[in-house]
């Protein structure tokens, strides 16, 4: 069988939108090459070969999806909704698609390379679930396939909020998981103690996924639901996430507020840095009080508590 292989050359600023559409669309896999990657590596280890000529001002997602009668449509959607992402405020860079077949035997096991158990904050394992590990005294692993939804904890807004989940969760909390994606969010919530979790994603397929992962793992706690943001809902909750992007943080905010007990937390991430004031206006304007920023990459996350 033959695979259509999508690649859009894009900025750090448009990765997480792009990949979203590839899934949206069906993608069986999205790989991303961020060379700012290179960097934040270099960081943390002594020594990082970094190639001569690399520009790092050019991201790339790859998506596959597989030949079909409609691969021209799906082709045709996906360059339409890449070219309207600069409506909502995102760098596009160049946003070049370049398409082309390949052999399932080439990619169908391949992108698994990307994925490896992952270490994040002080106890929290992320372990794909073609992996084994044997778990030390006190960690939280998550056994996760990540499949057709984006939230892997590779991506920098996704692992900000792990470790943020990991110091703001209490036991017995009512936590909501705006976006949810693979489901990633809402299993480490109710693994480090919520007692009810709302994971809640208008994708159809991020809600199959999520579902999916939620039962692996056994956290009967947390219930999917397909639900486009928080106008519907009418629960007080102790906390709530939501790793998506700037504008729409700034469109929910209200809701969030809403829907959170008085004192509760919000914890915000796909905040690229060229919106951090704009987000940080709009979460005060709603009733929020920002209490810690964090930053990784060209990332930043902000925990804000009601007032």
């Amino acid at each position: 069988m033959k695979w259509l292989e999508i690649k859009v050359k894009t900025s750090t600023e448009a990765i997480e939108a792009i990949a979203n559409i590839f899934y949206e669309v069906g993608a069986a896999g999205v790989v991303i090459e961020d060379p700012k990657d290179l960097l934040n590596r270099e960081e943390k280890w002594e020594y990082v070969e970094i190639p001569d000529g690399i520009d790092f001002e050019q991201a790339i997602v790859t998506g596959y999806l597989p030949e079909s009668d409609e691969a021209n449509e799906l082709l045709q959607e996906i360059g339409r909704r890449i070219a309207e992402l600069p409506k909502f405020g995102l760098d596009l860079g160049s946003g070049e698609m370049e398409v082309s077949y390949v052999e399932e035997s080439d990619w169908a096991n391949a992108w698994k390379d990307y994925y490896q158990i992952l270490h994040i904050g002080e106890r929290l394992v992320i372990r794909p679930s073609w992996l084994d590990y044997e778990p030390k005294a006190g960690d939280v692993v998550i056994e996760l396939d990540p499949g057709m939804a984006f939230g892997t904890g590779t991506h920098e807004t996704t692992a900000m909020c792990l470790e943020l989940l990991e110091r703001y969760v209490e036991e017995g909390q009512i936590v909501i998981d705006v976006g949810c994606g693979s489901g990633i969010l809402s299993i480490a919530a109710a693994k480090l103690g919520a007692a009810k979790v709302l994971a809640l994603d208008k994708d159809e397929v991020a809600v199959k996924v999520a579902e999916e992962n939620v039962e692996r793992n056994g956290v009967t706690q947390v219930e999917v639901l397909r639900s486009d943001g928080l106008k519907e809902l009418n629960l007080k909750a102790d906390l709530i996430v939501a790793n998506i992007i700037a504008d729409v943080i700034v469109e929910i905010a209200a809701d969030v507020a809403r829907n959170l007990k008085n004192g509760g937390y919000f914890i915000s991430s796909g905040i690229i840095k060229s919106k951090e004031f704009t987000v940080h206006r709009a979460l005060e304007e709603a009733g929020f009080e920002v209490i810690e920023k964090m930053e990784k990459g060209e990332w930043i996350t902000f925990v804000s508590r009601r007032r």
